[in-house]
């Protein structure tokens, strides 16, 4: 309860904040603390129901696609037979309170993972042939709606086919190691700017068309002290003294120093 009130209330309504994210891909990983999300998920609904916020703050947690069994073609997509005994009783609460089920998509990483079977150009939302799914017989011209899509079968196989999915991370690395070789401004660039204009449509995905898509760009800066590979340290449009990595097309997108971080994002 005192977590919420120091970091939630306090900042509303002068700041919107629609979501709590309770962990991040906690599952399909390690298993260290799957049995503590529900609790921890339903500890922090509770006192923001207290609160009386639960109409304007949602409870989620954010899933990678670790967690799915297989991701193609979409319509084949299930859990991962280790996760389904979290997963389910997650999504029976996320069903009641009305939440959403949140991914975690990148295109760039399924590429670079299989890029002699993946067409960079369908990752990239560039001009493709595409890829049809056998069971449905939809068409896919670009790989983010096929892993939209690949986790609302998932979700219709446990029986939340009325759920929505919402992405809550997708990026481009900009700069990588040698054996990462998509990991280039060009790159990053083009991802992010053709994401822009897809979700500029308001459309949905071939499989739930009337369900508009939502993304969330990963990442506003660059990490630059993260562990891992170079591209994990090179996901942020702006990088740590506040310049800008690359360009997106939002005409008021300016750098700005490490004084001053003020960002004009005007569409």
């Amino acid at each position: 309860m005192s977590w919420v009130q120091d970091n939630v209330l306090a900042y509303l309504p002068d700041t919107c904040i629609r979501g709590i994210a309770i962990g991040n891909e906690v599952l399909g990983g390690s298993d260290q603390f799957s049995g503590f999300l529900l609790g921890a998920v339903k500890n922090v609904y509770n006192a923001v129901n207290k609160l009386k916020l639960s109409d304007v703050v949602q409870i989620t947690t954010a899933h990678s696609q670790a967690v799915f069994a297989n991701s193609f073609p979409p319509s084949s997509c299930v859990f991962r037979d280790n996760v389904v005994q979290y997963m389910k009783p997650l999504l029976e609460f996320f069903s009641q309170i009305g939440s959403p089920f949140c991914l975690n998509a990148y295109p760039f990483l399924a590429y670079m993972y299989d890029p002699e079977h993946i067409d960079i150009n369908y990752a990239l939302f560039l001009p493709t042939v595409g890829a049809n799914d056998p069971k449905t017989k939809l068409h896919y011209d670009n790989l983010l709606d096929a892993q939209i899509d690949a986790a609302y079968a998932a979700l219709e196989d446990a029986g939340f086919k009325k759920m929505e999915v919402i992405v809550t991370e997708t990026g481009w690395a900009s700069h990588g190691d040698e054996n990462e070789s998509a990991a280039t401004v060009d790159n990053a660039r083009t991802y992010n700017y053709n994401l822009r204009k897809r979700l500029a449509k308001m459309k949905g995905t071939p499989l739930r068309p009337k369900n508009v898509v939502k993304a969330y760009v990963f990442a506003l800066f660059n990490e630059n002290l993260k562990p891992g590979p170079t591209s994990e340290r090179n996901f942020g449009l702006f990088k740590p003294d506040g310049s800008i990595s690359y360009d997106i097309g939002f005409p008021g997108l300016k750098s700005s120093s490490a004084d001053s971080l003020l960002l004009s994002l005007k569409v």
